[in-house]
């Protein structure tokens, strides 16, 4: 299940007001639609398999009914158990075991192919909720219960009055930055497959008849081609292929939605003025990438690199530009009789000639009485040329482009045509001022040991060489400088200007990447412009933020750029490494002291601060609804800013599905507007100081249960053993290596990614919850848990992120993994701390088990458990087969590649079942 927003209804205010949860009746049946959609799906898999071959649909048949009441042996009291004589789950063991490798390859593809095709009709069934309840809405109405975003700014307009909720609205940024990190299992020819599935659903239950038949038809079509696609890639992408991803999203989604996003708002807040008047919703929506620039541990991402990919991106965007302008010029169909160009049109119609006449006499003879479809027309034309780099036809700036569209704007709003104005081309304009020529902010990031140890490089042997060959790496540092220099050039300055340090511990860190920026030019005019942004996130980092913030904003570049920028200042913060490094609860905590430390120092010393929350899609990496996360963030540390990052499986869930994006994006809008409302002010502060000797107590014994498993003697190989973390990194689904590479040969070398997706295959989840059951059985006191949970933003949404993900563990299969290990006293340490840690989420929420009162998410996951159970213990059964063998050297080559693709087959299929990887 991904960690998507949970739908808000107008019973459900609280959650927007105050960041806390809510909970539904117990639900133990899944909607009849999402029933019927799910219950089409595995007929028409049955079917495909039967095709395939009969004793394939046995063997899935068979398995599946062993895993199914093996369920209902788990969930006793919940579902129904149909054989309670027997262990069902034994029984799904013993008959995969019996199996040859290449039928249980098979056996793992067909249920890697059904949650595929479960997850679509839950995504189907969310965007059908939605759908029914916006048709629901009565548009005479003050505020749209469904959109988010004008629900808070209503609530702003009551808690601040009119001019000071206009002013909110006028900082709104919400800046989404798409990494590269690999925790998308699914390779990209299984996406469009199931894209097209999706769309085959979502029509089937409207049509009859021909229609319907044929429907049907092409869905056994596309299910087929699913099943006998492998879900693993042949290859690991390089990262100029990896910029597809953005592209895929910004081509079926963004591009066209967006703009969506800021119209259904302004249709609501301006009512019937709505499209006759400028738009009060501004272009708050700013992507970001780390693709093709992030090159921390990742030696595939080099200077050339990242000169293509935003080649890559600026073609893009402008090409989409072009057919948009050309689109809407086309249509520009009024005369100049009825719709008197302004001079300031005829001005620029004029400059248009001077630049080429070939194009405005192109123009004028589609158009001779229509100027301003004229104008753009040639607009389009210069978009077009812009991509050719023709110096004499092309916009040089972004902005050049956008100050032509308001001149033809306002011509037609002086002339009358003021839906002409308002309507098309402002979708345009905005779609202008979100993407840029650029697409995509590119940021840079390295990590602070590679500046050091390429400035001690150059001081040793001289920038040029001259005293000695300079090192392979510390010319590609500053290669990248040169890259960044070259980018903005071309690009404008926001395509690429800020540059991430990775391990920050002090301000010298800042200082070194500002002297290799000099250095990387000869002439100190063409160096790039840069915000540095410090990256914390380890514990001590974190603790010691401040004043590294002290001592870096008196670097002269530093104080240059505030100047500039209007004391703008950026910092980041890692959820990564701190929760690797301390534990779930303790990052937790520290984190948000290092926001409240921060957004504190910031007022101090006048910074307009921007924080960036380097957060993943699981739990361990800060996972889970983002508008519930920015309502739990302390005071004065958004201001009506948000920045994260988006990777892997969370950008397809996110933005793969129009409708789903949209309201993902009013989401978190919304809740970027409303953490500045003074009652979710108060309430965030109140309640931290309120429950501060509780956060103590939690924080000191769970990191300390925490660290001592990570301490017992000979840990590291242990949980590389009992999960399949040396087959994860085999996984072809990103260019980047799962370790740094730095020299560590430990945990502290391993990338948390691998970390969390290690422990989710194993069915444990350690890394969302270990040391919080300890912490709790230490500190006792039910009632103030309960009380921190109803009330305490923080506490409610890091306690139901962690039942949720409590809900994805399985104890059976957790010890068939734990087994593979041979350590009992570690094994005993991870079990003991689930059971405690389950018996404590569950009091506390009031929960007889895992997300019981959770609508939909609780019964999906259960409907799911059988199914994930079966390629689990498919996996575990294969590592254990896989690491014995080898052991006794009884495994050809081609044997061993049999095992591991099977493995990562299973890898694959139970990302799409648990559906959060990292």
């Amino acid at each position: 299940m991904t960690d998507q927003e949970q739908p808000l209804t107008p019973a459900d205010t609280g959650v927007v007001t105050s960041g806390l949860g809510t909970k539904t009746p117990e639900e133990r049946k899944l909607p009849d639609s999402l029933s019927n959609d799910m219950e089409l799906c595995l007929e028409i898999l049955r079917g495909v398999l039967a095709e395939y071959d009969e004793s394939l649909l046995t063997m899935f048949d068979t398995v599946r009914q062993y895993a199914v009441d093996a369920s209902a042996e788990r969930f006793s009291g919940v579902l129904t158990d149909t054989h309670p004589e027997r262990d069902d789950l034994e029984m799904a063991v013993k008959t995969i075991d019996a199996m040859n490798l290449h039928d249980a390859q098979l056996l793992a593809r067909a249920f890697a192919t059904y949650f595929h095709l479960a997850n679509l009709c839950e995504e189907n069934y969310r965007v059908s909720v939605l759908h029914e309840r916006e048709a629901k809405v009565d548009d005479k109405q003050a505020i749209d219960p469904v959109n988010e975003m004008t629900k808070a700014y209503h609530q702003l307009i009551a808690e601040m009055g009119p001019a000071q909720a206009k002013e909110l609205l006028g900082r709104l940024e919400f800046h989404p930055v798409f990494t590269a990190h690999p925790t998308e299992a699914r390779r990209k020819a299984v996406e469009g497959k199931i894209r097209r599935i999706a769309e085959l659903l979502s029509a089937h239950k409207y049509l009859g008849g021909s229609d319907k038949k044929e429907n049907l038809r092409r869905l056994y079509n596309e299910i087929d081609a699913l099943f006998r696609t492998s879900p693993t890639a042949l290859k690991k992408p390089t990262p100029v292929e990896e910029a597809d991803t953005i592209l895929d999203i910004f081509d079926n989604t963004l591009f066209h939605t967006i703009p969506q996003v800021y119209r259904r708002f302004d249709d609501w807040v301006l009512g019937d003025e709505a499209g006759l008047v400028e738009p009060v919703c501004p272009a708050f929506f700013h992507p970001g990438s780390w693709i093709g620039s992030d090159r921390d541990g990742n030696p595939n991402v080099t200077a050339k690199v990242s000169r293509q990919v935003a080649r890559k991106f600026s073609d893009h965007v402008l090409a989409a530009l072009e057919e948009a302008t050309r689109t809407v010029g086309r249509n520009m169909t009024m005369e100049s009789e009825t719709t008197p160009p302004s001079d300031e049109l005829r001005a620029l119609w004029n400059q248009q000639k001077e630049v080429s006449e070939r194009l405005t006499s192109k123009a004028s003879l589609i158009s001779t009485q229509e100027l301003h479809r004229a104008v753009l027309l040639v607009m389009a034309d210069r978009l077009h040329y812009t991509i050719k780099r023709d110096h004499d036809l092309m916009y040089h700036t972004c902005d050049d482009f956008l100050a032509d569209l308001r001149i033809v704007q306002r011509s037609l709003a002086e002339a009358g045509a003021k839906r002409a104005a308002y309507g098309p081309l402002q979708d345009l304009i905005w779609q202008t001022e979100t993407f840029g020529f650029h697409m995509v902010e590119m940021e840079f990031r390295q990590h602070s040991v590679v500046h050091a140890r390429a400035l001690d490089d150059i001081r040793e042997h001289g920038l040029h060489g001259e005293r000695g060959p300079l090192q392979p790496m510390t010319h590609e540092v500053l290669d990248t400088f040169r890259a960044l220099g070259a980018i903005q050039r071309r690009n404008g300055v926001k395509a690429a200007r800020r540059y991430i340090i990775s391990f920050t511990k002090s301000a010298k860190n800042v200082r070194d990447v500002y002297e290799l920026n000099r250095l990387s030019f000869a002439n100190p005019e063409d160096a790039p412009v840069i915000d540095v942004i410090p990256l914390f996130e380890q514990l001590e980092d974190l603790e010691n933020s401040v004043n590294v913030l002290d001592e870096m904003i008196k670097i002269p570049e530093v104080q240059a750029r505030l100047k500039q920028t209007g004391r703008k200042l950026e910092v980041m913060l890692g959820y990564s490494d701190s929760s690797k490094d301390a534990g779930p609860t303790t990052a937790t905590l520290a984190l948000h002291s290092a926001q409240e430390r921060i957004a504190k120092w910031a007022d101090e010393n006048d910074i307009d601060l921007t924080l960036f929350h380097g957060r993943g899609g699981a739990v361990g990496r800060g996972g889970g609804p983002a508008n519930r996360a920015v309502l739990a963030q302390p005071k004065d540390s958004v201001k009506c800013r948000f920045k994260l990052t988006e990777q892997g499986e969370v950008i397809f869930a996110r933005y793969g599905n129009p409708v789903l994006a949209i309201r993902h994006v009013e989401s978190v809008a919304a809740a970027t507007l409303l953490q500045s409302a003074p009652s979710v002010e108060q309430t965030n502060t109140e309640m931290t100081e309120k429950f501060a000797p509780m956060a103590s107590k939690l924080n000191e014994v769970s990191h300390e249960t925490y660290l001592d498993l990570l301490n017992t003697p000979d840990f590291a190989p242990w949980f590389s053993t009992v999960t399949p973390l040396t087959e994860i990194g085999l996984l072809p689904i990103g260019s980047r290596p799962a370790k740094r590479g730095l020299g560590a040969k430990s945990l502290d070398d391993l990338r948390t990614i691998p970390w969390i997706f290690s422990w989710a295959q194993a069915r444990i989840n350690l890394a969302a919850w270990y040391g919080l059951g300890s912490a709790c059985e230490a500190f006792g006191d039910l009632d103030t848990l309960r009380k921190a949970y109803q009330e305490w933003p923080l506490f409610s949404t890091f306690i139901d992120n962690i039942e949720m993900s409590l809900a994805k563990t399985d104890e059976r299969i957790a010890k068939m993994y734990l087994a593979l290990g041979d350590r009992d006293d570690l094994r005993d340490k991870v079990l003991n701390e689930m059971e405690l840690t389950r018996k404590w989420v569950l009091k506390i929420v009031g929960d007889a088990w895992p997300l019981q009162h959770r609508h939909v998410l609780g019964q999906a996951i259960r409907i799911r458990s059988p199914y994930v159970d079966a390629l689990s213990v498919t996996q575990v059964l294969a590592l254990r087969s896989l690491r014995k063998k080898v052991d006794k050297e009884e495994l050809s080559k081609s044997q061993q590649a049999g095992f591991i693709y099977l493995i990562l087959c299973t890898v694959s299929g139970v990302a799409a079942g648990l559906q959060n990887t990292g």
